[in-house]
């Protein structure tokens, strides 16, 4: 087994299967904004490759789902809905929360770029009537690359950094965090 599918799992999903998914999430997410008229958070990780699922992706998201609950106590905003989908195109959920979109788009920002696995989640935000908020929206950069300071959509788009490359930048960050939770 090679290392990838012994971090992940070893089920390889095409490019149609994430297609398909990425097209299911969009009409979840309208399903939930049309019903709550809130905005939501779109939870996903970040798994570079074609193997999606396994341990570490569920465990990364068990984890920011915690976050996210831990945030919305916190701040003392109600969840209207949750939802967590466990797929081999990867585990995603979606969160219905009773704030305004851009306070929310700034949190989810700062628990990305604060918590030591926070880059390995993906937290969409996404209001009523607007659609998707972005860093930009907040006046901030794009997110960087795993592995360089590039923003992510320029190297992902180019495949500038080979497959194990991020793989191993990704099980670095998991290690960094294992090694801080363990003290």
């Amino acid at each position: 087994m090679d290392s990838h599918a012994e971090m992940i799992g070893e089920t390889s999903i095409s490019l149609e299967q994430m297609l398909v998914a990425r097209e299911q999430r969009v009409a979840r997410q309208a399903v939930a904004l049309a019903r709550f008229g809130r905005p939501l958070i779109s939870v996903t990780v970040v798994i570079p490759g074609p193997i999606k699922d396994g341990q570490l992706p569920r465990r990364l998201m068990t984890q920011a789902l915690r976050e996210l609950d831990a945030l919305a106590f916190r701040r003392g905003w109600s969840v209207l809905s949750h939802e967590a989908l466990w797929q081999e195109t990867g585990p995603e959920a979606l969160y219905v929360i009773d704030t305004d979109a851009g306070t929310l788009k700034s949190a989810a920002i700062e628990l990305e770029d604060r918590h030591p696995i926070g880059r390995l989640w993906d937290l969409d935000v996404i209001a009523p009537g607007t659609g998707s908020l972005s860093r930009r929206t907040l006046g901030l950069p794009p997110r960087p690359c795993l592995v360089c300071p590039q923003p992510a959509h320029v190297c992902g788009r180019s495949r500038r950094h080979p497959l194990e490359e991020l793989l191993s930048t990704l099980r670095k960050i998991v290690h960094e965090y294992d090694l801080r939770t363990a003290i």
